[in-house]
């Protein structure tokens, strides 16, 4: 069940809307509901597997996480009680037909022991809490290893945090059971690190894409030029063609951003620029003047 596909499971697209999940969930739960299939293990198994993907997709936040990480990166976050932490059992099988409520179908996932009889109430957990984190935007689009220092119960503690490479602004990154601890005996919160990614004097962030400025000389643009450009990796030589206008864009593909969870990369664009002296010598003075009567 780690490497299910969600989406899967319930029969619907990535793009499914919160209704289209919610409809899907509740056909396939009356289906394969275990008091309409007893003694079925494989019915079971796949009522297990519907009830989890739901849990999992009907949550905005843990949906985000889901999209962002994929299936492998999801389970390397989030535990089996995480996935259900908070998941209204009895919101998801209000009105729903086929025997058992929302309890029995508790102690069927969780193997709570005694039925409907013995079904044990969940206890709460602590609470959430958000830490603002500021990074440099290398570390954002290469990753890094960082360590935060926060305050949980009234005590300092440290600890170090992976920063994915292809973080933005506004990223959060889930930390299971550093939040509040619970009143009641429930599991401890979690703690979000909330990101923010400082501007970099050389790159400008296009999504996935990056895009860097560089002006060369009128004669530059006239007869082209060769140029060493910065990429994440180091300078790289590009050839800038004769006759380039002004605001033209030379793309080196693959030399952009790592998108979040995958390999795939955006590219880096140089964006050219035509550099107009603010002043002339007088031999530069006579010699645009010649190339003025020649027409240039």
């Amino acid at each position: 069940m780690a490497q299910t596909d969600y989406y899967k499971a319930l029969g619907i697209e990535k793009g499914a809307s919160a209704d289209d999940i919610k409809k899907a969930f509740r056909k396939l739960a009356v289906k394969y509901h275990p008091d309409r299939n007893p003694d079925n293990k494989g019915a079971e198994d796949t009522f297990k597997e519907i009830n989890e993907a739901y849990a999992v997709l009907s949550d905005p936040e843990k949906k985000q996480q889901y999209d962002t990480f994929g299936s492998s990166g999801f389970h390397n976050k989030y535990s089996q009680e995480d996935i259900f932490r908070g998941f209204d059992f009895g919101n998801a099988y209000k009105d729903m037909g086929g025997g058992g409520g929302a309890e029995d179908i508790f102690s069927r996932l969780f193997g709570r022991s005694g039925g409907r009889g013995g079904f044990r109430s969940v206890q709460q957990n602590g609470a959430d809490h958000e830490m603002e984190l500021t990074i440099s935007f290398r570390d954002a689009a290469q990753g890094a290893e960082k360590q935060v220092a926060f305050r949980r119960n009234g005590q300092r503690e440290e600890l170090k945090v992976k920063i994915p490479a292809g973080v933005d602004n506004g990223s959060k990154i889930r930390i299971s059971g550093k939040g509040a601890q619970s009143d009641s005996g429930g599991s401890p919160g979690d703690l979000f690190l909330i990101l923010h990614v400082a501007p970099d004097p050389v790159f400008i962030r296009d999504g996935g894409d990056l895009i860097v400025e560089r002006p060369i000389s009128f004669s530059a643009a006239c007869l082209g030029i060769s140029l060493d450009v910065p990429t994440l990796e180091g300078d790289k030589r590009i050839k800038v063609p004769a006759g380039i206008q002004p605001g033209t864009k030379i793309r080196l593909k693959g030399c952009g951003i790592k998108a979040l969870g995958s390999n795939t990369r955006g590219d880096l664009y140089v964006k050219i620029g035509v550099h107009i002296p603010e002043a002339l010598n007088g031999e530069q003075k006579k010699l645009v003047e010649e190339l003025a009567g020649k027409g240039l």
